[in-house]
């Protein structure tokens, strides 16, 4: 039982030091932008962008897992257009996935009220939040309390969940899990 607890803690250590963000490691400004360039380009992304508050955009997120996994990316947050500040995500989760990816996420905040939630400390998404790669078609599953539901909505008013809307894109890597449930967000003013 002891072999079991020390190697889900030893696992536990790396993966937060392979995926927690280092202030040192921050997505700059100028790769916010090259990112949200690209959302601008797929699906609906950039009908919801141009009536939504405000949103974050992480450029790069690196998530792995094998039973227990983890994930973390830093990025920016704008609201009307103006860079606001930074933001950090960290993600643990136990259950069933193995492999690695890399991907870049946009939050879209509808309105100035979802906007100050998320900017306000601390923000979390409900452990059952899903997002699914733009490349292979566009789902929002987006929560503060723990519920989900999926986009089916190509006209993109049906994403807006709970006045937000996630969309995720595929960088590299192959994991079987599609969770955004779970990540935990801090949010640092300029």
């Amino acid at each position: 039982m002891n072999k079991i607890l020390l190697t889900i803690i030893a696992t536990l250590l790396l993966l937060q030091a392979v995926f927690v963000p280092r202030a040192d490691a921050a997505a700059s400004l100028e790769d916010c932008l090259e990112t949200l360039g690209k959302f601008k380009e797929l699906g609906n992304v950039p009908e919801m962008l141009a009536e939504s508050y405000g949103y974050a955009i992480l450029p790069t997120i690196g998530k792995g897992g094998f039973g227990i996994g983890g994930a973390g990316g830093t990025g920016c947050v704008f609201k009307q257009g103006t860079h606001t500040g930074k933001v950090t995500m960290g993600q643990i989760t136990i259950g069933w996935q193995l492999g690695g990816q890399a991907y870049s996420q946009i939050i879209l905040f509808k309105n100035a009220d979802t906007y100050d939630d998320f900017t306000a400390g601390r923000f979390e998404f409900g452990a059952d939040a899903t997002a699914v790669a733009l490349t292979y078609g566009a789902q929002a599953g987006v929560s503060t309390k723990g519920a989900s539901a999926s986009a089916g909505d190509t006209k993109g008013t049906g994403m807006w969940k709970r006045g937000m809307a996630v969309f995720t894109l595929a960088k590299g890597g192959l994991m079987y899990e599609a969770s955004i449930g779970g990540q935990k967000f801090n949010f640092k003013p300029l």
